[in-house]
C-alpha cells in the first residue's frame, strides 16, 4: 500500500467509534476543492512535512500496539480503491479485531464489490461530487456516470451503515442542481453536505463556500430524495 499519512486518533471520522485514519497516496480524480492536494501526487511533495511515506509494517505495528484502545480504522486518501493490495491490507487490519470504514469516490465498483463480497468493510462513505451534468467539472477529470451509479447501488444495497457526502462550492454547485444530485442517490439513508473550507492545501485557490442560508436550501432539496440530510 502507498500510505502517506496517519492520524493516530479520531473521535469524529468513524461514527460512534474511536479510530485511526490512514491516508493513501494517489487519486484518479483532480477535484478543484480537494483539501488533501498533496496526496494526489505525493511523489512531487517528497520534502513536505504533510506527506511522509509509511510502510505497511509500520502501520500494522502501530495498530497492534493501540488495538486495546482503537475500535476501528478509516482508510481514506487520495483514493484507496486504486490500490490493488487494498484487500490484503484490510485483511491484516481485521486480524487485529478492528473495524474498517472506507472513504471512496466510487470509481472502482469492481474493487468495492470484491471488498463487500469478502465482508471486509463495516462502514462506507462515498463522495457524490455533483449532479451528473456537473460531475466532470467537480471531479476534474472525465467521468463515466454509469460507474458512479453502480457504486451508489452497491453502497445502498450493501447492508452496511453508509453515508454519501458532497462538499459544496459556489463555483461548482447551484441550488437547483441539488434536485439532479438527489436523483443520483434517491432513497439513500444519509447524506452529508459539507461546507467547503479554504486553505493553503486546497487544489485550486480562490473557491468559495455556500452561505449558511444556501446550505440549508440545498439540504431542503436533498430531503425530497434522501431520508436524512445533515450539514457539517
Amino acid at each position: 500500500m502507498k500510505i502517506y499519512g496517519l492520524q493516530k486518533t479520531s473521535l469524529l471520522d468513524y461514527p460512534e467509534h474511536i479510530s485511526s485514519i490512514i491516508f493513501t497516496g494517489g487519486c484518479n480524480f483532480n477535484c478543484p476543492y480537494c483539501q488533501n492536494s498533496e496526496l494526489l501526487h505525493p511523489e512531487k511533495h517528497k520534502n513536505s512535512l504533510l506527506v511522509s511515506r509509511l510502510s505497511t509494517e509500520e502501520i500494522l505495528a502501530f495498530l497492534k500496539k493501540r488495538s486495546g484502545i482503537l475500535e476501528g480504522v478509516v482508510i481514506t486518501g487520495g483514493e484507496p480503491t486504486i490500490h490493488s493490495d487494498l484487500p490484503d491490507f484490510i485483511r491484516q487490519i481485521r486480524e487485529l479485531g478492528l473495524k474498517i470504514k472506507l472513504d471512496t469516490n466510487g470509481t472502482r465498483p469492481e474493487m468495492l464489490q470484491s471488498l463487500l463480497k469478502e465482508h471486509l468493510l463495516d462502514y462506507i462513505a462515498m463522495d457524490i461530487k455533483a449532479s451528473s451534468k456537473h460531475y466532470e467539472q467537480a471531479a476534474g477529470v472525465p467521468i463515466t456516470m454509469s460507474t458512479i451509479q453502480r457504486s451508489v447501488s452497491l453502497v445502498m444495497n450493501s447492508g452496511l451503515p453508509y453515508e454519501f457526502r458532497t462538499t459544496v462550492v459556489q463555483e461548482l454547485h447551484t441550488i437547483p442542481a441539488f434536485h439532479q444530485l438527489g436523483e443520483l442517490i434517491s432513497g439513500a439513508e444519509l447524506c452529508y453536505l459539507q461546507t467547503f473550507r479554504d486553505s493553503e492545501t486546497v487544489n485550486v485557490q480562490g473557491l468559495h463556500p455556500f452561505s449558511e442560508n444556501d446550505m440549508k436550501k440545498a439540504a431542503e432539496i436533498l430531503q425530497l430524495y434522501v431520508h436524512k440530510v445533515k450539514i457539517r
